[in-house]
């Protein structure tokens, strides 16, 4: 379905006669009609069609001209964008060409299943068949319009200003539309289509050329310079300068005119907050928290320390009953007597017995070693859990044998894991005793000890990161003047070892019939080249720890303090990061030489890759294809050339032109430019007063014509605009 504004129709479609007919300007831009004898047009749009779906229910609807944002964010365009009828300045898409009539009708106020007023609408200058004749169809078969008039835009917008006495009857109109320019000339108020001429190039391609300079030039607001913003910057800013070449040199010069001529668009922007160090005060007070939230840590710490005694206390309390308990009991009834308890025997009672009282002491904070009875009750305690231990060999059985085994693999455990804790016990005292001396440094001159610190937590990065700058870097092939090291030299003993018995297994088997493995020897040497002794990636770096030991240590001392992220280098710690934050000047787009330099490309079209002449040169080529018997003049047609369309507004367009096309003529020739009363409009005035004519009729191609003669008639069909 057709979306239909609810804005209040402009006029009663109804109260206008038959007889007065409909002018349309069908353009490649924008889309204007009206009734034939007025001066303004009815409804203007622009000339494209869009059809999204609606976010909630899903239905197609069809949006015609522009878009209204407020509107557009209840549909989904992703999947449609806009479209128009036009390919280049020639119309072929007759779907879309039906939904922008449609809507153009309906704003005008026909609510009839037809329209009965004659209709003029424009066309391209030359115009295919096909498009006119699909046209015809159109506008006859689906709504049914009793006649139908063809004419160029162009030739109506040049007699329009011959009317008003801008031009003269003999004269070359130029025409850089939207997509195309055109070059037409007139004798005795009839243009001459054999002498006109087209090129490809129009106020389309200068807004889009603005608009890829810019994004090239800001690829950050890229997404700021829509086509509409780029039209809206062309119209303002851009002009044709009178010098290509000086003008370019004076913005290469940077001279104080140029900088006159620079214009400036701020985009918004928003300056992003300011990381301000924190104050003496304001270090006083975190490091102040910090002392207050490790109390509270060291309170919460001792309450559970205390906890933790008590809840032994009590257990050891109950343990020491349970063992005077087992002491009144036989040696028999022993195992029955504590079957409930969870204890198989008195050795494991008093076993559990000596762990929880060294577990007490060191909850206590008491010495671990304990005196030499202390020592000697533990080798009664061992010789009691092992009775084999010190037993000969030779009077034992072999199941005997096989226990005492066992016992001498537990107890070599046992001793390893109390070595082991002890190992950790006085590992845990020797940081303690560290972190104290650290702090009592501290105090005494913190500005001191946070340098020391800092420098030893650069010192340990650099050793790091030339650890796995190592382990990363590729292999050297002896020319190596980046200083680093190769693969060859990073391998270890073993490793090397490993290397060169694989080179000399390849070297001898590489020859003849290969029988590796068809020995013992070479199993032996199978052996030796899967072994791998070389730990040393797999054992724990110290430098690492000492690392991640000195982070934590400066992030507690240091609020200021940021680890170093991995792969960051501390060289380059000091430099600017790749991708800088954005500040003002980067929100201000600078509209320098661009304001000339797109709309150039109606004078120099290979600048963006179109192989065709300028404006200027449109005039003389247009004058050489007239026939021989119209060469006397040439003159009068030079001495009246007129601008129209919407390049002509652009500043300059009129002085560079005249200057462009008294190059190309002899010296002395005539030559006057004027620019259209109005570029835009003009056309449909024109159009307007020549429907208006009584004549009109004559030169219109009715709906009898149209059945009788065929669409073949169509091809020979033309205006006379001497009505006009």
């Amino acid at each position: 379905m057709a979306f239909v504004s609810r804005i209040r129709r402009q006029t009663d479609y109804n109260t206008y006669p038959s007889s007065i007919p409909i002018v349309i300007d069908n353009g490649a831009s924008y889309f204007r009609i009206g009734w034939a004898g007025e001066t303004e047009p009815r409804v203007v749009f622009r000339n494209i069609v869009q059809r999204p779906r609606h976010k909630a229910t899903g239905e197609t609807v069809t949006i015609v001209g522009d878009q209204d944002p407020a509107m557009m964010k209840y549909f989904d365009c992703t999947r449609s964008g806009p479209r128009s009828p036009f390919d280049s300045n020639v119309v072929y898409q007759f779907e879309i060409m039906e939904y922008i009539l449609d809507f153009a009708f309906d704003r005008l106020g026909a609510n009839g299943s037809g329209i009965d007023h004659p209709i003029l609408i424009t066309e391209c200058a030359c115009n295919p068949f096909q498009s006119r004749s699909k046209m015809a169809e159109l506008l006859f078969e689906t709504y049914g319009v009793p006649a139908v008039a063809f004419g160029v835009d162009a030739a109506f917008s040049y007699k329009y200003n011959q009317l008003h006495g801008i031009c003269k009857k003999d004269g070359i109109v130029l025409c850089p539309g939207f997509t195309t320019t055109h070059a037409i000339p007139f004798v005795d108020g009839e243009p001459i289509y054999t002498g006109s001429c087209r090129t490809n190039i129009g106020g389309y391609h200068v807004t889009d050329y603005l608009k890829q300079l810019l994004s090239l030039k800001y690829p950050f607001h890229s997404s700021r310079f829509t086509w509409e913003k780029a039209e809206d910057l062309k119209l303002e800013h851009c002009y044709i300068a009178p010098d290509y070449a000086s003008e370019v040199r004076l913005f290469q010069e940077g001279t104080k005119e140029a900088e006159e001529k620079t214009r400036y668009w701020q985009l918004p922007w928003i300056p992003p907050p300011t990381e301000v160090p924190p104050s003496e005060e304001e270090i006083a007070r975190k490091a102040a928290i910090r002392e207050k939230q490790g109390q509270r840590l060291r309170e919460m710490a001792e309450a559970k320390r205390l906890s933790k005694i008590n809840e032994m206390d009590n257990q050891l309390t109950s343990l020491h009953f349970l063992l005077k308990q087992v002491d009144q009991v036989e040696e028999d009834d022993i195992p029955t007597f504590l079957s409930d308890t969870g204890y198989a025997s008195r050795q494991e009672l008093e076993s559990t017995i000596t762990k929880v009282t060294q577990s007490l002491r060191k909850a206590r904070g008491e010495p671990k070693n304990e005196p030499a009875d202390s020592e000697e009750n533990t080798d009664s305690l061992n010789n009691e859990k092992y009775p084999l231990m010190n037993v000969p060999d030779d009077i034992l059985t072999p199941e005997q044998l096989k226990d005492k085994r066992r016992q001498m693999f537990l107890k070599t455990t046992a001793e390893g894991r109390l070595r082991a804790r002890q190992k950790r016990n006085e590992e845990e005292l020797e940081k303690e005793k560290r972190n104290q001396l650290e702090e009592e440094r501290r105090r005494e001159n913190p500005e001191f000890y946070l340098e020391e610190m800092q420098s030893q937590y650069k010192e340990v990065l650099e050793r790091v990161e030339q650890k796995k700058r190592l382990k990363t870097n590729g292999s050297s092939n002896g020319n190596n003047k980046s200083g680093g090291v190769g693969r060859g030299e990073r391998l270890s003993a073993a490793q090397r070892e490993r290397m060169r018995l694989l080179t000399t297994a390849a070297f001898d088997r590489g020859k003849g019939e290969d029988t590796f493995g068809t020995r013992d020897e070479d199993w032996q040497l199978y052996k030796l080249m899967s072994k791998d002794n070389d730990d040393d990636d797999e054992q724990p770096d110290s430098d690492e720890a000492e690392l991640a030991r000195l982070s934590s240590r400066l992030q507690e001392i240091d609020p200021t303090f940021v680890q170093k992220v991995e792969g960051e280098s501390s060289q380059t710690s000091g430099e600017v990061p790749r991708v800088r934050p954005l500040t003002e000047e980067d929100y201000k787009i600078v509209i320098g030489i661009e304001r000339f330099r797109c709309p150039e490309i109606l004078f120099h079209p290979n600048l963006i890759g179109i192989d065709q002449v300028g404006l200027d040169e449109m005039a003389g080529t247009s004058i050489r294809r007239l026939p021989q018997d119209e060469k006397e003049i040439e003159e009068r047609l030079t001495s009246s050339i007129l601008m129209t369309g919407g390049c002509s507004l652009l500043p300059g367009m009129k002085e560079r032109l005249e200057c462009g096309i008294r190059m190309i003529r002899p010296c002395g020739s005539p030559i006057d430019v004027v620019r259209a009363m109005d570029p835009v409009l003009d056309a449909w005035r024109g159009a307007s007063a020549f429907a208006a004519n009584l004549n009109f009729l004559g030169n219109a191609f009715t709906k009898t014509d149209y059945y009788e003669k065929g669409e073949d008639w169509l091809r020979k069909y033309q205006i006379r605009y001497n009505y006009l």
